[in-house]
C-alpha cells in the first residue's frame, strides 16, 4: 500500500461517519487499476462490511415497490409503497423513483415524510398520451416540494422511443415549470458524449454504469465503472454527474464474462461504495428489492439485481 494513500484514506475513514477506520484496509495501492483489494478477506468478513456500509446509509437507492406477481401497468397502492420504503428507509440517504403513474406519483411524498430526499423520475416512452400525464404529475410533484431532482426520461434515447429533439423538448418544458429544481436526463454514460445538446439542456448529468451488461468480469467491474464515469465528466462542462444506476446481480446466467454471484454482488456492492466516499461521487445503487417481473426483458438475470429479496429479507446477513 502506498503510504501517500493509505494515509488519505484512513483519514477519510476516521473524518467519516459513513466508512469505519476498519474498510481503510481494503485500500489497494494500485487503486486506479485494481479498486480495493478484498481477496484477503473471507465471505463473513466482506458481509460485515456490507452491513457496516448500510447501518451508516448509502447515498442513495433505485426503489421500486413491486412485489411477486406484480409489473408495470399495475397500480399500487401507497401502502405498500410505504410499507417497502420502510425497509430501506434506514439504509439510505435518497430514493430514486421511475415514473409518476400509477401509484408511483405518491412516492416522492411518503419519501419525503421518511425524511428522504428524492430523485423523481418521470417515465417516458413512445406513447406520448403517457408522456403527458407523467410529465403533469412529476411538475406536480416538484411544485408540491417533494422533488429534489427531477430525472427526466431513463434511456429513452437507447431504446430509440423519442428523437433528440423531442427529449430536449420535454426537459426544457419541465425546466420552465420547476425553476430551482435540478433537472436531468437519465441514460447510459456513452450517450451524452453522443448527444451533447441532451447534455447542455441538463442541469445534472445522470448516467448509468452497467459493467455487468458491458460483459466485464468482476474483478475488473469497478476500474470500468470509474473509466464510465470518467468519460461522462469529460462532456458535462463542470455539471455535477451523478451515477443513477449501478449494481451486480446475484443469481442468473453469465453475461459474457459477467458472472451473477453472491461473491460478485457483494465485491461490487462493497467496491462502489468505498470508491463512491473516497471521491465524493453520489450513486444510486441499483436496485432496493429484487422484481420477477423483470425476467421478462432481462432474462433470467432480471430478477435478481436487489440488496433485498422479494419478500423485503436482506440477502447477506
Amino acid at each position: 500500500m502506498s503510504k501517500g494513500y493509505s494515509d488519505a484514506f484512513s483519514a477519510q475513514s476516521q473524518s467519516s461517519a459513513n466508512l469505519s477506520g476498519r474498510a481503510a484496509r481494503y485500500a489497494s495501492p494500485y487503486a486506479e487499476s485494481s479498486g480495493f483489494d478484498l481477496s484477503g478477506y473471507t465471505h463473513a468478513e466482506k458481509i460485515a462490511l456490507f452491513n457496516e456500509i448500510l447501518q451508516n446509509k448509502i447515498h442513495g437507492i433505485s426503489y421500486s415497490p413491486y412485489m411477486d406477481g406484480q409489473e408495470p401497468g399495475m397500480d399500487i397502492p401507497a401502502e405498500q409503497i410505504r410499507q417497502r420504503m420502510e425497509i430501506i428507509q434506514p439504509f439510505t440517504n435518497w430514493v430514486r423513483s421511475f415514473s409518476c403513474i400509477e401509484g408511483h406519483e405518491e412516492t416522492p411524498r411518503i419519501a419525503h415524510e421518511m425524511g428522504l430526499k428524492t430523485m423523481v423520475g418521470i417515465g417516458l416512452g413512445e406513447k406520448k398520451e403517457i408522456n403527458e400525464t407523467e410529465m403533469a404529475n412529476g411538475i406536480k410533484i416538484a411544485q408540491a416540494g417533494h422533488a429534489d431532482i427531477l430525472a427526466v426520461g431513463n434511456e429513452v434515447l437507447l431504446r430509440g422511443d423519442l428523437t433528440e429533439d423531442e427529449m430536449i423538448d420535454y426537459i426544457n418544458r419541465v425546466k420552465q415549470e420547476v425553476p430551482g429544481v435540478p433537472v436531468g436526463y437519465v441514460d447510459a454514460y456513452f450517450l451524452f458524449e453522443n448527444h451533447p445538446r441532451v447534455t447542455e439542456a441538463c442541469d445534472v448529468i445522470l448516467i448509468n454504469c452497467y459493467p455487468f451488461w458491458e460483459s466485464c468480469p468482476a474483478e475488473h467491474a469497478l476500474v470500468y465503472m470509474k473509466q464510465m464515469y470518467r468519460r461522462a465528466e469529460n462532456v458535462a462542462h463542470g455539471k455535477k454527474v451523478i451515477i443513477s444506476e449501478t449494481g451486480w446481480p446475484n443469481i442468473g446466467s453469465p453475461y459474457g464474462g459477467a458472472v451473477p454471484s453472491d461473491e460478485n454482488a457483494l465485491n461490487y456492492f462493497i467496491q462502489t461504495c468505498l470508491w463512491a466516499e473516497e471521491e465524493g461521487i453520489e450513486i444510486f445503487y441499483f436496485s432496493s428489492f429484487d422484481e420477477s417481473w423483470k425476467v421478462g426483458d432481462e432474462g433470467d438475470v432480471g430478477a435478481y439485481w436487489g440488496l433485498w429479496d422479494q419478500h423485503g429479507q436482506i440477502k447477506y446477513k
